[in-house]
Formats: C-alpha cells, structure tokens, sequence
C-alpha cells in the first residue's frame, strides 16, 4: 500500500480471496493516493472506506478537526457537521441517490464553511461497484470561485464610487418590487447641479474625487434599508424600502442639507447643489418595473431642474404626457422635414450707410397639418433635445441656397443669412454641409452668411475659429449672433474670423427708458468690431428712433419690426420695390 493511504479496517471482500482481495485493496488504495484531489472511498451508508493522503493534509491544511477523519468515519456526517442550512447538505442527498442508482453522477461546486473561512470544492463522484461503493474526489476551486465573484461584483457595481451600477439597481428595484408583502417602494433620482462645469474646468481627475464624495455623502445619508446607486455621470438613484412619498420627501430634503458644506476638492473647494426627483409604488402595483419607477423619478428630476435647480418634484402623470407629446412631436417633426412642412420667412437687412437692403436672414416655419404655422420656438428646442436639428438645418441650407439663386435669377441681388445651432456646430460636420448645400444649389459662396450664437462660439472657441476660417477661406461670411448676451472674452472674440457682429436685441430694448446707458452700449460695440475687423449688426429695430440712433452711432447693418417683418419668399420682391419706392420718395417708413 502506497504510504500515506489511509486504509484501516479496509473489507477483505473486495476481491475473490485474501491474498487477491488484499493486492486488489492496495491496488485501490495506491490509485487513490496518486490523486492530487482529496479523495475519499465511502460505502452506501456513507462509512469512509479509503482516505487518500491529500485528505488527511487537507484537514490539517484547514486546521479543522471536523475534517480530521479517515476511515470509519461518516463521510456524510462530515458534510452535515459544516453545513449551514439544507442547501449546505444538498451533496448528501445526491451522493445517496448515487449510490441507490438512481443518478449516474455527482458533479457539484460546494462551498465548506471551515475554522480557515468558506472554502469552494468542485465535488465529484462515481460508483466504484454495483454494491454502492462511491469514490468522492474534492478539488479545490476557492480561487477560481473567488475570482469569479469578484468579476461578478464589479460587473454590477461602479467603478469609481463601489455602488451598484445601472444593471444591478434596475435588479434590487425590481426584486424590491416583487417581494411578498412589501410596504411602498420609492425611488429618488439625483443629479449634482455644477457638475458639468467643475468637470470641464478642473478636469476629470477632480471630477471622479468630486463624484466619490458625492457617492459617499449621498450614502451616508440613508436608512439602513436605503440603497445608493450611481447611474452615470453625475446622476445618482437610491431605493428607499417601506417608503411613501412622505418619507421619500423626508430623505430628499436630508440629501439637500449635506449639500450645503463645501466639498473639497484639494487645493480647492466648490459649492453644488441637488436637483432631486421622487417617485413612488404603493404596497400593491401589479405589472410595476424598475424601468418605470426609474423613469418616473427621471422626469420628475427634469421638472425640479427646470423649475430653477435645487429642488425637489415628485412624479405626476403630467409629467409623462408632456414627454410623450415631445416625443410624439419630434416623429413628427422628422417627417416634416422629409415632407416639405417646412417653410422659409426671410427678414431684410438694411445696410445704414446707402439705406438700400443688402440681404435677408432666413427664419424657418413648419407648416403644421393641424396647428397651423408654428413659430420656431415652438419646434427648435425640440429639434435640439431629439437629433434633430442637423438634418433640420441642412434642410435649411440647401432651401435658402436654392431661394437665393431663383432670386438672383430674377435680378435680385440679396445675401442670405442662416442661423446654426450650437449643436449643429458641435458636430465637425457644418463645412461640409455647408459647401455642399452650395454646390448643389449652385450658389456663390460670398452670398451666403453663417450666423451662429455668442454662447455656442465661446463653449469651443478653438473650434469655432478653425470652422470659421475654413469657411472664410471658401468664401462664406460669418456672423457672431447675440453678442452682449453671452460670457465669451474678448481675446476670444479677436480671436474668431468673423466678418459680423451682430449684437443682441436687449442693447436696444432699454433706450426708451435708459437712452444714454443704452447708447453707451451700443457705441461700445460698434466700436469693438471695427477693432476687431468686423461690421456691426443691431437687431430688434422696432421705432424710428432706434433706427435714428444705431445709424447715427456707425452700425453698418440693421433688423427689426420697424424696417420689416419676416415674409414669405414670394412677399420678398413686392416688399423690395415698395422700398425703393419709398427712398426714392425721400422716407423711410414702416413696410411691414
């Protein structure tokens, strides 16, 4: 018998004789020992029979006199001995079922709750004769298993704060929301007012410690049935068990207050502040879904940052029909564009110096089947939230670009202006559409003016000078939209090859009250883009008096209501002509 092997008492009836049956038993003993696995051979009952020595080093490896045993022990005794509960003792059963015949084979990861901690063995087992005889081999696989389920948690949690992530929260809601005789079930969904700027500005190193001590002030909070799960970004969700809107408020205003201490940031410290949504199941929701308490919370979140930030709003269905209506206006804003509901108004520009109309900046409508003529605000923001507003502009180009050379067909020379969103600006694509709108058309690039916002120029003012000069060089002129109602600097501004500088309808709003500031303002203006190479625009030209006033303060260009309403195309030549009619009468008067 190889050393080692344990096999006292071991039965002489293994073989056909004493002298057989004693070569056969070291024959079974030797095989065994050889086994790197502990191994053990039991009879029906459970009775170890063979003990290979991996088992014995195995006991004493554990330090655990429960696994100290060897032949003539209850093999099935050990496993009860470190079993928990009855799926600890599962292995008995099968192992019995063996041994009976009524399974061919164990094969089954166990976890043993040792003096040295849980240890995971992948047992094994197989009949060893007809008499029920079963060889049990043990391999260790508590590093594998471990490994396993440390892959399993980082899969469902995040990385940077160790919360649950978005898989594993909609998980706990969902089983949250199934468990027998639960109380109400609220969810809250928080996201960090500033986050994007401290990210942007300080960069995103600062901008994960911020988030770990959002996530760990956020958990500090809680109850301790409360979950704190972090969605992405900056937007934070926490499952609050047996929790009405009541107390779902409650803990709101709580994740409010640890707000109001500054964080630290290192070197630094900044201040933020939460906008919070709450939604909430009652005790009894039949066919109720994490995804729709998650949703529910999310719109309220929106209402609390629309209302102004740093608030709390619970969910309504309102809230869900307002979406859905965007939702639904936005398909049919797609379709719009596909199917020629949109329209073009064009609004003169009059160049001050000669009193003649140099251009018109196209405005587009949508011809809504059943709302009638809608206005842009009523559909561009839209357009902006959904995707929507490149396809829309480049309608625009290629309709503008298209209405310019029938007009300059028709004897009419007009340089036509074309608003980009900030968006459409973002995406890299504005030159190449652009020049492709043009081309198609066949228009000449020098009559066509880009005019694009203060506010989307100063985001990325790098790209926007590099945009701007591929377009000036291709011949296209550009106009900074707004200026005086954004935050761009001035070596921002010198920097930007622009050709126009409109400036914002509020410098001229406040001269009927506030003449001298207002003209201080506006002059200032006029000034700065003859600094900087550029014509200045003054928009918002509702009286005679304001047109006296830009005029005499040196705007080259000016719009407004008193010069002109936005008209259609085919108003555009008849509204001309009466123009001219009128300076040729020595007036300027209000054609609109």
């Amino acid at each position: 018998m190889p050393r080692g092997t344990d096999r006292r008492q071991l039965p002489r009836d293994i073989g056909h004789g004493e002298v057989t049956g004693r070569a056969h038993a070291d024959l079974v003993a030797g095989v065994l020992d050889a086994l790197p696995s502990p191994t053990v051979l039991i009879d029906a009952d459970g009775t170890m029979l063979l003990a290979n020595s991996a088992w014995r080093d195995a006991g004493d490896l554990l330090a655990d006199d429960r696994l100290r045993v060897g032949v003539g022990a209850n093999y099935f005794d050990v496993i009860r001995s470190l079993a928990d509960d009855d799926a600890d003792r599962a292995p008995v059963d099968e192992l019995r079922e063996l041994a009976a015949g009524t399974r061919s084979l164990v094969s089954l990861d166990h976890g043993l709750r040792t003096l040295a901690g849980l240890r995971w063995f992948h047992l094994q087992a197989s009949r060893a004769d007809q008499s029920g005889r079963l060889v049990v081999t043990h391999t260790d696989i508590t590093s594998r298993v471990e490994a396993e389920q440390a892959s399993d948690w980082r899969a469902r949690h995040d990385h940077l704060t160790d919360l649950p992530n978005r898989a594993h929260l909609h998980e706990l809601i969902d089983s949250e929301l199934r468990r027998p005789g639960r109380g109400p079930v609220s969810v809250l969904f928080l996201d960090a007012d500033g986050f994007k700027d401290v990210n942007d500005t300080l960069g995103h190193e600062v901008g994960d410690h911020l988030l770990r001590e959002l996530a760990s002030r956020l958990s500090g909070s809680t109850r301790t049935l409360d979950t704190v799960g972090r969605l992405g970004g900056d937007e934070f969700v926490v499952l609050c068990r047996d929790c009405d809107v009541e107390g779902a408020l409650a803990l709101a205003e709580r994740f409010q207050r640890t707000f109001d201490a500054p964080f630290d940031l290192g070197e630094r410290s900044t201040r933020l502040t939460v906008s919070i949504g709450v939604a909430s199941a009652p005790d009894v929701a039949p066919g109720l879904r994490s995804t729709d308490l998650v949703r529910d919370a999310d719109l309220a979140m929106y209402a609390a940052k629309s209302a102004g930030r740093n608030r709390v709003r619970v969910f309504s269905p309102d809230l869900r029909s307002a979406v859905e209506q965007r939702v639904l206006v936005a398909a049919e804003l797609r379709e719009a564009i596909d199917t020629g509901q949109l329209v073009l108004h064009y609004q003169p520009v009059l160049h001050l110096p000669t009193g003649e109309v140099s251009g018109v900046e196209a405005l587009v409508r949508w011809q809504h089947p059943t709302r009638g003529l809608l206005a842009p605000c009523d559909f561009i923001p839209l357009a902006e939230q959904y995707g929507i507003v490149v396809p829309l502009t480049r309608w625009v180009l290629g309709e503008a670009a298209r209405q310019c050379v029938e007009w300059e067909r028709a004897g009419l020379s007009l340089i036509t202006g074309v608003n980009i969103s900030a968006a459409h600006f973002g995406t890299g694509t504005l030159v190449a559409d652009v020049l492709d709108a043009l081309d198609e058309a066949g228009l000449a690039p020098e009559r066509l003016l880009l005019e694009l916002t203060e506010t989307s120029v100063a985001e990325d003012p790098l790209r926007a000078a590099a945009q701007f000069a591929q377009l000036r060089i291709a011949g296209v002129e550009v106009s900074i939209d707004d200026f005086g109602s954004g935050f761009s600097s001035l070596s921002q501004l010198v920097s930007i090859p622009a050709g126009v500088l409109k400036m914002d309808r509020s410098l001229l709003a406040g001269t009927a009250t506030r003449r001298s500031e207002s003209a201080a303002a506006i002059s200032a203006v006029v000034g700065l883009a003859a600094a900087c190479g550029m014509r200045s625009l003054a928009e918002g030209v509702e009286t005679a008096d304001q047109l006296a006033l830009v005029t005499e303060l040196g705007c080259a260009y000016a719009q407004g209501y008193f010069i002109a309403r936005p008209m259609t195309a085919e108003d555009v030549p008849g509204w001309l002509a009466a123009h001219r009619a009128a300076r040729s009468g020595g007036r300027l008067r209000q054609l609109a």
